[in-house]
């Protein structure tokens, strides 16, 4: 190996981990305790060391967001691959949608509430988003009949977006949780 090819594997070696660090520390306590100085502290490196990696809190939360896009599509292909029926394929995307939205809300926060200028449902939108639409688009389209399955799919992520969110700040009735998913997916299985 190079010494250059050594450098570049370090490099992404301390990107990913600026990544990891920032993750863990906001699961734990929160985007707001994410500060370059506290990420610099715990990585081990100086502060213009990270900002040679990222230019900003934003554009490490927007790396976040990115990797846990990833994870998402990955665990919504599975969920739909796992079903065998079209009904079943769309409960176990909901289920796993939910459980992705409330088993790690700091990275949900980076991927759907803070800023991290992400364009969602635009040419340029980048491939790990992409990917995860694609998978509620692909367990909506035998569904859709003669209508649009991109606008389906619109419709259930938001509305599962939407259930997440106000379960997450207590705002629905623990007991019916459910329930309401059934109700929300029998809209689209007629």
């Amino acid at each position: 190996m190079s010494v250059q090819e050594r450098r570049e594997r370090e490099k992404a070696q301390r990107h990913q981990l600026i990544i990891t660090t920032a993750r863990e520390l906001a699961e734990a306590e929160g985007w707001d305790a994410v500060t370059t100085r506290r990420l610099s502290e715990r990585i081990e490196y100086s502060q213009p060391v990270l900002y040679q990696h990222f230019s900003g809190k934003e554009a490490i939360m927007r790396a976040v967001a990115l990797e846990g896009f990833t994870e998402l599509a990955e665990q919504l292909r599975a969920a739909r691959a796992s079903a065998d029926s079209p009904r079943a394929a769309l409960h176990r995307i909901a289920d796993a949608y939910l459980a992705f939205a409330l088993g790690k809300p700091a990275l949900y926060d980076a991927m759907f509430v803070l800023s991290t200028g992400l364009a969602f449902g635009e040419p340029e939108t980048l491939a790990p988003l992409r990917a995860a639409f694609d998978e509620f688009a692909a367990v909506v389209a035998p569904l859709a009949g003669d209508r649009d399955p991109e606008s389906h799919a619109e419709i259930l992520w938001s509305s599962l977006h939407g259930l997440a969110s106000l379960t997450r700040g207590g705002r629905l009735r623990p007991e019916h949780h459910g329930q309401r998913v059934e109700l929300l997916l029998d809209r689209f299985t007629g």
